[in-house]
């Protein structure tokens, strides 16, 4: 029973991969539950000073949307913390190290609770292909890594230009959140939730994961390949408590 239940959830999340429209790029419809018409969402700081500023800018830029502020609640730029990448539970994680040569440069990984809601997140820049990365790249990984944390999809797939970071473009106006990609956010986030996945700090108590479901480190797997597309990657790997992690690949160039 188990296994045909992880079967019939990732059948279900490879038919959803898909469906992110060009003009619409929500991811599927994932977001954060939340309770009130806007919500702070902890980051934990995990990246080294080459990274700092792309994190910083994104952190800020974002946090103009009405819907969400970013706020950074701890920092830890510790080899083994920013190798490890550790998931909190209600919080975002951004990092940065040597992940090897696996073939992404950027590494968008999202935990879903019982109820399809975000309950916890991390972002991961690969500098085993730091070749790959000038500071305008560096932005754009950044911004859309965080971005896809969020409940965000790509505004294109084709390598044309919405001067966005949510494109897969080489525009060098494509380095940052756009307009549009503040109107999704209110579009995505437009609807309360009957309780919070975030972490509001007040005795907050998130939905119960079960131990399958702890951090990337831990033992929580790719899962499956559901979706290829030229320049990503969508993988799921569901948990019989309800709960799954789906994580979205950026690819590094051929050749590399």
């Amino acid at each position: 029973m188990k296994k045909f239940w992880a079967a019939a959830t990732v059948a279900a999340l490879a038919a959803g991969a898909t469906s992110v429209a060009l003009a619409s790029h929500s991811w599927n419809n994932y977001h954060w539950a939340r309770t009130t018409s806007s919500f702070t969402l902890k980051v934990t700081d995990s990246v080294t000073s080459v990274w700092q500023s792309s994190f910083d800018t994104s952190l800020n830029l974002w946090s103009q949307s009405n819907s969400l502020n970013l706020t950074v609640s701890a920092v830890d730029e510790s080899s083994r913390a920013r190798k490890q990448c550790r998931a909190i539970t209600g919080e975002i994680r951004v990092c940065n190290a040597a992940y090897g040569q696996n073939g992404w440069l950027g590494l968008a990984s999202i935990n879903l609770d019982s109820s399809g809601h975000i309950s916890r997140g991390t972002a991961k820049m690969n500098d085993s292909y730091d070749s790959s990365f000038d500071a305008a790249e560096r932005n754009h990984v950044m911004c859309q890594e965080i971005g896809h944390v969020f409940g965000l999809g790509h505004t294109s797939e084709d390598g044309s230009s919405q001067q966005t970071c949510m494109d897969y473009s080489s525009d060098p106006a494509s380095q940052w959140p756009n307009s549009h990609d503040y109107q999704m956010l209110t579009q995505i986030y437009q609807h309360l939730d009957s309780y919070n996945s975030y972490n509001t700090s007040a005795a907050f108590a998130a939905p119960t994961q079960g131990s399958a479901a702890g951090a990337m480190n831990d033992n929580v797997p790719m899962g499956l390949l559901v979706h290829k597309g030229e320049r990503y990657e969508i993988w799921v790997a569901a948990h019989a408590d309800g709960s799954y992690w789906v994580h979205h690949v950026w690819l590094a160039p051929k050749g590399n």
